[in-house]
């Protein structure tokens, strides 16, 4: 079974994106990783977010084990490298394939991005200039895909054509 990881600030469209590629494959199962952490007032740090990438990982094997499922997507921002080896070394040990995908943009269209997204109780002013000084990281992942000209369809189908 494949796993896909979409990663990339707030705001770039991993959400969007996983969704769209989720709708467009029958059996696969979505996995939102802010939801794997969901607590109230929001906190981020290693505690957590060890906590999240565990409740990832069984997710991922209750999908694997269930037969309607074929694939798994996965969204969350993973700025700490930490996060990211122990998250890819438990989807290996599951014996699960996995292909990620850095998402980034210009500054400029993550603004525009940001400013559509209203319904996000994350946007504000805070978060998003959080959200533009993690571009630069992210631009340095050697799996990088600048979505700024292009459509969530595209998106979609560039990830999946290498996938």
């Amino acid at each position: 079974m494949k796993v896909i990881i979409l990663n990339g600030p707030m705001g770039i469209g991993k959400t969007t994106v996983g969704t769209c590629i989720a709708d467009k494959h029958p059996g696969t199962a979505f996995i939102d990783g802010d939801w794997c952490m969901d607590i109230h007032p929001f906190v981020g740090n290693r505690e957590t977010k060890e906590m999240a990438v565990d409740n990832i990982l069984h997710m991922m094997q209750n999908y694997r084990d269930c037969a309607q499922c074929n694939m798994i997507v996965l969204s969350w921002l993973m700025d700490d490298a930490w996060v990211r080896e122990k998250l890819s070394a438990g989807i290996r040990e599951l014996g699960l394939e996995m292909k990620s995908a850095t998402l980034i943009c210009e500054e400029e269209k993550l603004r525009e991005r940001w400013k559509a997204d209203q319904d996000c109780p994350w946007r504000t002013e805070e978060w998003l200039e959080v959200s533009i000084r993690s571009l630069a990281g992210f631009s340095q992942a050697d799996d990088c895909i600048d979505t700024g000209c292009s459509s969530v369809e595209e998106i979609a189908d560039r990830i999946m054509s290498g996938a």
